[in-house]
């Protein structure tokens, strides 16, 4: 099992519907955009629950795992803004770029969402280099190459396209709308390669 980092842990354990829902709630009130909550559960429904409610909150529902009696859920605490203009203008499809990866093996795409995010679900071969690290690991890219940048709505992959082009990185492509939208290959957590 990859690691990734999680940011906050409720304990729901032996609550039934509707109090994991009402503390995840309030858990998410307290934590900023961006962040990870683990909601540990041990009620059967709350899997689809948790599903449900951040399909209508606007959070992201990453993932459970489960592990014995307990189902450890994995949520996103969007931000307000993921769905503002983009600035950088060098722009593909997903559906472009599903095509490009059947017939090269060697392009190079960067996944900037949070490791979390990442682990239950990316393109793969896709390099995981969060947003917030990108300033610190330039360093293991290379500027010749062709690099495909990808998040979960195109709003961060944007960001760090700007990022990659201001320190010199000449093809930098922002992949949209991104992985909340892809239908291309994707390896996840329980995928045994």
């Amino acid at each position: 099992m990859e690691s990734f980092k999680v940011n906050t842990i409720l304990d729901a354990k032996g609550l039934a519907c509707p109090m994991p829902i009402v503390k995840t709630k309030k858990a998410m009130n307290n934590m900023e955009a961006g962040q990870v909550l683990e909601v540990q559960a041990t009620d059967k429904g709350s899997k689809t629950d948790m599903e449900a409610w951040a399909g209508s909150s606007g959070h992201q529902y990453l993932g459970t795992i489960e592990e014995g009696a307990v189902m450890k859920h994995y949520l996103r605490k969007s931000s307000n803004d993921e769905a503002t203009e983009k600035k950088h203008l060098n722009v593909i499809s997903n559906e472009v770029l599903e095509k490009k990866l059947e017939t090269n093996e060697t392009i190079v795409v960067i996944d900037v969402r949070e490791s979390a995010e990442y682990v239950f679900n990316h393109i793969p071969n896709a390099i995981s280099i969060p947003l917030g690290e990108l300033e610190n690991r330039l360093n293991e890219l290379n500027k010749q190459d062709e690099i495909y940048v990808v998040c979960r709505t195109g709003n961060r992959s944007d960001l760090a396209a700007q990022k990659l082009t201001e320190n010199g990185f000449a093809n930098i492509i922002n992949v949209v709308p991104g992985m909340s939208q892809w239908n291309g290959k994707t390896t996840r957590i329980n995928d045994k390669n």
